[in-house]
């Protein structure tokens, strides 16, 4: 075991590196170490930062991406140079989607070699940079804490995002000779509200329209955010729709106003308001959450975009007014200048006709197989345990849309999901990260079979860390969401079956809990067990997806 030094004869340039670390408030990091990156690791063996290794480095930047979504501070992982450093680049591209601010640190050979056609030499700068809002390298010591202190700033100025840092072996290990200055938070940038004539052309609009809609995104769901949305809502009482990632925006005392979630397909009565909507006020919303040109029809109707920077253009996305800001404190002064309005029951009708379709479908959902259950008998359970203080942390797949639509949250930032590269193998890091920040809470974690697999590695991690997880397995033996589409367009499925697996053997093989569960009753004898268990649990269910065409399937009010 690696026992720590009480001291050192030279500062590198990788001490400095963990200075500015510790100076921007970083309490762990995830990574892989390798030779061209050992020495960082060797530095932060002296420092209270928690180092935490991981089994892929793809893992490592969900797990920093999880925590930088969480805290709103950016997660930092750390990887060793060439295939280490490649395998960065869909963690990076989903942090930089999802709007979730990350820091990643990855080795490289000595500079005298970056050109040469040896051992793992890779222009990884040049790589990263498109999946990535800041890409750079550290060419000598003394830029060293201005390279960490940019990447920090990019990484959590709006919109959030990841950012790749490339250092050389022989900059790395580099004695430090000089007081160079660290890079802490002292400049984090605080925006204020939009302008104040904006606001008041904003508020001026909404008490003209007739039928105004609000449409949430992934920025609704940050906290404070979230706190402003609902005094507004509270106060206008329109009705309000949000995207998949803005789930736990809307509070408890507000599910009357709510039209549930959109996303992926065009039919669902969130959208039935979208169509009926005279005027749109986005909040937080970002064209890569759901395409405008499925939920935005009519070209001409008037959009308040409410963001933290001004908004990609798109066809379907052209907002008359841009209200650019803080989201939080914008939206507080809206909420002022527009005052209560009538004009929210207009659309009263949809709303109580969608919360009885949502009872419906509880009522009639029974799995047509022996030993399986119906994708909303397991989350009619679900419901039973998700408590305010519960994460749930969700991959991708077809169960991911059954939750969208059906599992009711109701706190900023307790449902993840990934619904801007759709990345399949994100839940089980993000659920250790939840445990990470806040291990007293329980959380609990989805995937397929399918999306279990491209992350299961780090099942180890999870037992190492003893991380407060239950992770529910869907069990079909398909790439089900590949194979609803292939059927509804080609009338067949292809290369979507795999085999078998006992995911509750497999769970223990790893040193946690494995359960299989066939029926309602054993499933919620699990997930009791679950609750009680310190450490991660494995429940695998057997589900049956006969009504999953049903996902794709239009109302009857939006096929007209």
């Amino acid at each position: 075991m690696t026992q720590n030094k009480s001291h050192k004869a030279a500062q590198t340039a990788a001490d400095l590196i963990v200075r500015n670390l510790e100076a921007h408030g970083v309490d762990h990091i995830v990574g892989i170490p390798g030779a061209k990156i050992d020495r960082l690791f060797e530095a932060l063996e002296d420092s209270p930062i928690r180092t935490i290794v991981a089994r892929h480095e793809q893992n490592a930047v969900f797990m920093a991406g999880g925590i930088g979504r969480i805290t709103g501070r950016a997660g930092v992982a750390i990887a060793t140079s060439g295939p280490g450093v490649s395998n960065l680049t869909t963690g990076l591209a989903t942090a930089t989607s999802e709007g979730d601010p990350v820091l990643t640190i990855g080795g490289a050979v000595g500079r005298a070699d970056l050109l040469k056609l040896t051992h793992q030499s890779m222009d990884t700068v040049s790589m990263l940079r498109p999946v990535t809002k800041y890409s750079a390298e550290i060419g000598a010591p003394a830029a060293t804490s201005e390279v960490i202190g940019n990447a920090f700033r990019a990484a959590e100025s709006p919109r959030q995002g990841g950012v790749f840092v490339s250092v050389p072996m022989d900059v790395l290990n580099s004695e430090i000779t000089e007081d160079y200055p660290v890079m802490g938070n002292r400049n984090a940038v605080k925006a204020g509200p939009a302008p104040e004539d904006v606001i008041k052309e904003a508020a001026a609009a909404l008490k003209k329209a007739k039928k105004p809609v609000v449409l949430l995104g992934m920025k609704a769901s940050k906290p404070e955010n979230a706190d402003a949305i609902r005094a507004f809502v509270k106060q206008t009482n329109l009705p309000v729709v949000g995207t998949y990632q803005a789930a736990g925006a809307v509070s408890r005392d507000l599910v009357s106003r709510f039209g549930g979630r959109v996303g992926l397909f065009h039919n669902q009565y969130g959208d039935y308001l979208l169509d009926e909507a005279d005027l749109v006020v986005a909040i937080g919303y970002n064209p890569i959450e759901y395409d405008p040109s499925l939920w935005n029809r009519k070209s001409t109707r008037p959009i308040i975009n409410v963001d933290v920077v001004p908004a990609q253009l798109d066809n379907a996305f052209n907002p008359e007014i841009e209200l650019i800001g803080s989201i939080a404190l914008t939206v507080q002064h809206l909420t002022r200048e527009t005052g209560a309005l009538t004009s929210g029951a207009a659309l009263d009708k949809i709303l109580e006709v969608y919360r009885a379709s949502q009872k419906a479908a509880f009522a009639k959902a029974k799995s047509s197989q022996q030993g399986m259950l119906h994708p909303l008998e397991i989350i009619k359970v679900m419901e039973d345990f998700v408590a305010q203080d519960i994460t749930i942390c969700l991959d991708m797949g077809s169960f991911h849309i059954w939750h969208a639509r059906f599992l009711e949250v109701f706190r900023a930032r307790q449902m993840l999901i990934s619904n801007g590269q759709q990345t399949m193998g994100v839940a089980l890091p993000w659920a250790m990260s939840a445990s990470i920040v806040n291990p007293a809470q329980k959380v609990i974690s989805v995937s397929g079979d399918g999306s279990f697999m491209m992350s299961s590695m780090d099942l180890e991690t999870a037992v190492r860390l003893k991380s407060n997880l239950i992770h529910i397995i869907w069990v079909d033996q398909h790439f089900n969401m590949v194979r609803i589409q292939e059927e509804k367009k080609y009338g067949r499925d292809a290369a979507v079956a795999f085999g078998p697996i006992d995911f509750a053997a497999f769970a223990r093989s790893f040193g946690a809990k494995g359960i299989n569960v066939n029926s309602v009753d054993s499933l919620k004898a699990a997930l009791r067990e679950g609750m009680e268990t310190q450490g991660p649990v494995v429940i695998a269910v057997p589900v049956d997806y006969v009504d999953n065409p049903a996902l794709m399937n239009p109302l009857p009010e939006l096929a007209k």
